[in-house]
């Protein structure tokens, strides 16, 4: 009678790893796909608030309750006055007007140090839509990334 060594033998540790190396090799580039689509869907979701938010001041300028000068576009001066407030001309009692609770970052920007309100493109009324620049409003914001999106469109261009 013959006693068997209890344990694996060599090949099949070998094999076991194979099989462990290639749904590794499967598992990282998925984790990476999933991890770009999170931060594409945030990126969706912070331009459509902060483009509502932009729309819903001009609206109260058009309506009246925001102070605007004759000559400007009626768009904010700057992305901080959308979570920071205006003052409410059609309340006497110092009332302020809020777009939004907090101005969101865009998630694509490299530093989470920078302060929201920098991590992002602004284009203003007089500028063209191809050549996106800042100047004495905030018509539209864009993301800052040079990557290009999943769908094959630069970030830029959302």
């Amino acid at each position: 009678m013959t006693s068997r060594n209890a344990g694996f033998s060599l090949i099949e540790l070998m094999v076991t790893l194979a099989i462990l190396a290639l749904l590794a090799s499967v598992a990282v580039p998925f984790a990476q796909l999933v991890q770009q689509r999170q931060k594409e869907t945030e990126l969706r979701e912070a331009l459509r608030q902060i483009r509502n938010a932009l729309d819903a001041y001009r609206q109260g300028v058009r309506e009246g309750r925001i102070e605007s000068p004759a000559d400007a576009s009626g768009y904010p001066p700057d992305l901080d006055a959308l979570w920071q407030g205006v003052a409410d001309k059609t309340k006497p009692d110092a009332s302020r007007l809020y777009f939004m609770r907090r101005l969101p970052r865009d998630p694509l920007f490299p530093d989470p140090a920078v302060p929201p309100a920098a991590t992002w493109g602004v284009r203003s009324y007089a500028s063209p839509p191809d050549a996106p620049a800042a100047g004495r409003d905030v018509y539209d914001v864009y993301s800052l990334s040079g990557k290009t999106g999943l769908n094959g469109v630069p970030y830029r261009e959302w």
